[in-house]
């Protein structure tokens, strides 16, 4: 696993560009939602820390992972400088699994190429309840704290390219 020897909420300050004139959108899924909201308390701790105020960052809730693409894009209308979409989708036993976190991944990808607002892939994708707990606060940290670093440097990355 990629997150094995790995912590998620671990990250360098010093090389993280200021979050104090960027904008933040988050969109959460209510699905699983110990989970997205163990990775919403990371991503907003993170981007406050790095300091975004907190007046500046907006929550949008959705019922499903399958929903973030829609609410993405809403978020993205709202002058954001990035978008993290977080959810949580555990394997079942039936193929659904594949078509979410297919229609999640895709989607999430499209609206990167169709617009110009960096949009942050927090989907946790895990087998087991115990994997998404270990990932979202739990012993490996919080993939919600990457996504906020993630989506500070590509808010980053917009503004100085």
């Amino acid at each position: 696993m990629a997150t094995e020897n790995k912590n998620l909420s671990q990250y360098d300050k010093a090389t993280i560009p200021s979050a104090k004139d960027f904008r933040f959108g988050i969109v959460v899924s209510e699905w699983n939602d110990t989970i997205t909201e163990g990775l919403y308390k990371g991503a907003y701790e993170a981007l406050v820390d790095c300091g975004a105020k907190e007046e500046h960052i907006h929550r949008m809730d959705v019922p499903g992972s399958f929903e973030l693409v829609y609410g993405c894009k809403k978020m993205q209308e709202h002058r954001v400088n990035a978008v993290i979409a977080i959810g949580c989708v555990i394997q079942g036993e039936t193929k659904h699994f594949d078509f979410v976190c297919d229609g999640v991944t895709q989607g999430i990808k499209d609206l990167n190429i169709m617009h110009d607002t960096p949009v942050i892939f927090c989907v946790l994708t895990d087998n087991t309840m115990q994997q998404s707990i270990d990932r979202s606060g739990g012993k490996h940290g919080n993939k919600g704290t990457e996504a906020a670093i993630a989506a500070i440097k590509m808010a980053h990355l917009r503004q100085t390219s």
